[in-house]
């Protein structure tokens, strides 16, 4: 068995700085924030990371600044849900991206605002062992169903045609799939029973040696940051690590949420160590 440590990690795509944050003598910039992505990475270690609202400035600026630090990331680029990943510990061996659809069928409105909402896989050969797995990140419709009828129908239906596509490639390479993402549902939502009933687990529930109960959430939007985090129970979490398959044992769940971080992005990421 390999230990592997696994990071989903919603970015905030925001490419320049704004004047609210100017005014307050802050920078929001992409080229700024990055470096404290950067910094993340070196201070987590993880070997593959499922990211969300990434511009491709972002990337690029990430990318430079982890070389910066000495740190060798690939990364699989999937719009706004990039895959990075060490090229020295996995061979990516099939991958695929998808935009979901705009609309929910039998259902008015638009469930993908701006084409954001998407989900990129990646199948990797772990070289220590040859062992496969399957990770895709994704990042789901965002709105509640009080402000848009039929959201939360419209995200399990979204998570769903992403199921569809990793339990086929189950089929094809027989080994663990792994999603994560930004699924802007919480423990108990439509989204999230969808996963379970269709034979996912949460990373949370899984871990044997150690489970965070924070939700790693706070504000920082373009108007500004609070420089707390939110204490809301586990529940409301947002930002999710699911499982499927035999072969993986999860002992770690934990979100990393330290003061630095308060003006890099509204989401804290969260990590797992998996043995495969």
């Amino acid at each position: 068995m390999s230990l592997i440590r696994i990071m989903t990690h919603n970015q905030w795509k925001i490419d320049q700085n704004r004047p609210e944050w100017e005014e307050k003598g802050y920078d929001c910039s992409s080229a700024v924030r990055t470096k404290g992505f950067a910094r993340v990475f070196s201070d987590i270690c993880p070997d593959i990371v499922g990211a969300q609202e990434v511009s491709p400035r972002m990337a690029e600026h990430l990318m430079e600044h982890l070389g910066a630090r000495g740190l060798n990331y690939a990364i699989l680029w999937g719009r706004d849900t990039p895959i990075f990943y060490r090229p020295d510990k996995f061979e990516l061996v099939d991958s695929a991206f998808s935009l979901y659809p705009e609309e929910f069928p039998g259902h008015e409105g638009i469930f993908n605002n701006q084409k954001t909402k998407s989900y990129c896989i990646g199948v990797f050969r772990v070289k220590e062992n040859g062992k496969l797995f399957i990770f895709a990140s994704t990042h789901l419709w965002w709105k509640s169903s009080k402000d848009q009828p039929y959201s939360n129908e419209a995200r399990a239906y979204q998570l769903g045609l992403l199921i569809e596509r990793t339990d086929a490639l189950q089929k094809k390479y027989s080994c663990p799939a792994i999603i994560v993402g930004d699924l802007n549902a919480g423990y108990d939502s439509d989204a999230l029973k969808r996963a379970f009933d269709s034979g996912f687990s949460h990373a949370h529930d899984l871990a044997t040696d150690y489970a965070d109960d924070s939700v790693g959430l706070h504000y920082c939007f373009g108007e500004g940051f609070y420089d707390y985090y939110y204490d809301y129970p586990f529940e409301r979490a947002i930002d999710h690590i699911l499982l499927k398959g035999e072969g993986a044992t999860v002992r770690r769940f934990e979100r990393f949420s330290p003061e630095y971080y308060l003006p890099l992005s509204d989401h804290s990421p969260a990590f797992i160590d998996i043995e495969i």
